[in-house]
C-alpha cells in the first residue's frame, strides 16, 4: 500500500474540520489582529484532541527582523513547556529575518516574495492545543493574519507522537588541527589549505540540530549558514547517534552538501518537496567571484525515511572537516515524540539573535590589503603561493 501524501485523501475520517482564523467578527474586511510590542499572541487555544492540518500566516509591520523577533510557541496537551519554540521566520523557512520564496512540501512562504508562510506538519493533541505568537522586538505588529485549520476528534491514538520544532544558533569555534598534531587547535584547514586533514572520530564539537528524550522520529531541518569565508563550507559530516549509542552511530553521512541531496559544493537555487537550496550566495559561470562567501539556506525533510528512536537522539553535523570553520549557523529542527518531552535551553534574546551581517566586498579588500603587506606589498595580486 501507497504512504504517499495522497494515498489517505480518499479515506472517511470520523472528525470535524474547523478553523481559527484572524477574521473580521464585525463582518467587516479588518481580517488580522494588532500584536503590541512586549506582548504574546494567542493565536489559537483548542480543548480536547485534534490535528492541526495546516498554518498560513502573513505578517506586517515597520520593524525589519520581525521574523527573528516574533517567536512562535506551540503547546500540547497541558505541557507548560512548549514542544515547538522558534523565530517565526525560520520555523518556515525564512533566514536572517529575511524574505524570499521557499518551496517544500511540510513548509513554504509563498508570494509575493515570501510574504504568506505556510505549515503543513500535522500536530496532533489528546489534551488540548495551545498556538502562541510574542513580540520581542521593539515594534508594534500592525496586521498579523493567520489561519490554523484542525480536525476535531473524540480522542488520538498514542501511536501520533506530538510535533516538535527547536531553534538553535551558535557562532562556531574553529577546532582545526594538521595531521592530528595537538589538542585542539584553530586552524581553518579547510581543503587541506594549510596541511593534511586531520580524522575526527567523535560528534563532540559539532553543530547539534536538536537531542530529544523519549521516543519518536526526526523529521528533517532547515539549515541557515552565514559563511564568513569564501571557501567551502560543507566539507562536515551529518552524524545521528540514536538512543547513546556511541561513535559513528546508526547514520553516519560524508558531507554537508550529501546530506541535504546535493553534491560537488552547490552554490545555486534548487527546491525539491523533501531537500533544497532556497538561497545561496550565487556565482558567475563556473568561476567563483566570492566562492561561498555569505547566506546560504538549506533543507531536508526525512518525509519518507525518518530517523527513528527509542529513548534519545543526537542530530549534528560538523562545521567544516573536523569542525574546522568558524561559522555563523542557525537552524530549525523538526520531529515527533511523546510526552512529556524535556525543555529546551533557554531561546537566545532578540538582541542576540540579531543576525550577524554578511563578509562584502570591502571587507574582501581589506584581507587582501594585510596580505598584500604581509608579503612586502608592491605588484601583488594576491593569490602569489
Amino acid at each position: 500500500m501507497s504512504n504517499g501524501p495522497l494515498s489517505g485523501i480518499a479515506t472517511i475520517v470520523d472528525a470535524r474540520s474547523k478553523r481559527i482564523s484572524s477574521f473580521d467578527r464585525s463582518g467587516g474586511n479588518g481580517d488580522c489582529v494588532h500584536i503590541p510590542k512586549g506582548t504574546t499572541f494567542v493565536m489559537a487555544d483548542i480543548p480536547g484532541a485534534g490535528i492541526v492540518k495546516h498554518i498560513w500566516i502573513t505578517i506586517s509591520g515597520k520593524d525589519p527582523l520581525l521574523r527573528r523577533n516574533l517567536v512562535l510557541r506551540a503547546f500540547w496537551d497541558g505541557q507548560e513547556h512548549p514542544s515547538v519554540e522558534s523565530p517565526i521566520g525560520e520555523f518556515f523557512g525564512q533566514g536572517w529575518g529575511q524574505k524570499y520564496n521557499f518551496i517544500s512540501l511540510p513548509l513554504a512562504a509563498s508570494p509575493a516574495n515570501g510574504n504568506a508562510l505556510v505549515c503543513y506538519f500535522p500536530m496532533p493533541f489528546g489534551n488540548g492545543a495551545r498556538i502562541t505568537v510574542e513580540n520581542q522586538g521593539s515594534e508594534d505588529i500592525d496586521a498579523f493574519y493567520y489561519y490554523v485549520d484542525y480536525d476535531e476528534h473524540a480522542s488520538i491514538p498514542d501511536s501520533q507522537g506530538r510535533f516538535h520544532a527547536w531553534y538553535h544558533q551558535e557562532l562556531t569555534k574553529p577546532e582545526g588541527q594538521i595531521d592530528n598534531v595537538g589538542v585542539g587547535g584553530d586552524v581553518e584547514n579547510e581543503w587541506e589549505v594549510f596541511g593534511r586533514f586531520p580524522n575526527n572520530p567523535t560528534d563532540e564539537n559539532n553543530y547539534v540540530f536538536c537531542q530529544p528524550e523519549g521516543e519518536g522520529h526526526y523529521v528533517g531541518v532547515n539549515y541557515y549558514v552565514n559563511s564568513p569565508s569564501p571557501i567551502w563550507y560543507g566539507e562536515g559530516d551529518d552524524m545521528f547517534l540514536v538512543d547513546g549509542e556511541a561513535w559513528p552511530g546508526s547514520a553516519h553521512g560524508t558531507g554537508t552538501e550529501d546530506y541535504f541531496n546535493q553534491s560537488w559544493c552547490p552554490d545555486e537555487h534548487y527546491c525539491h518537496p523533501y531537500f533544497g537550496t532556497a538561497r545561496a550566495p550565487g556565482r558567475s559561470n563556473d568561476s567563483p567571484r566570492f566562492g561561498w562567501l555569505g547566506r546560504t539556506h538549506v533543507y531536508r525533510f526525512h518525509l519518507e525515511d525518518p530517523i527513528r528512536f527509542k529513548k534519545s537522539l543526537r542530530a549534528s553535523i560538523e562545521h567544516g572537516h573536523a569542525n574546522c570553520l568558524t561559522l555563523d549557523l542557525a537552524s530549525v529542527a523538526y520531529w515527533y515524540q511523546t510526552t512529556p518531552s524535556k525543555p529546551f535551553p533557554a531561546l537566545p534574546s532578540a538582541e542576540e539573535r540579531n543576525p550577524r551581517p554578511e563578509i562584502g566586498a570591502v571587507d574582501v579588500h581589506r584581507w587582501r590589503d594585510v596580505w598584500r603587506r604581509t608579503h612586502g606589498g608592491g605588484t601583488l595580486l594576491g593569490n602569489e603561493k
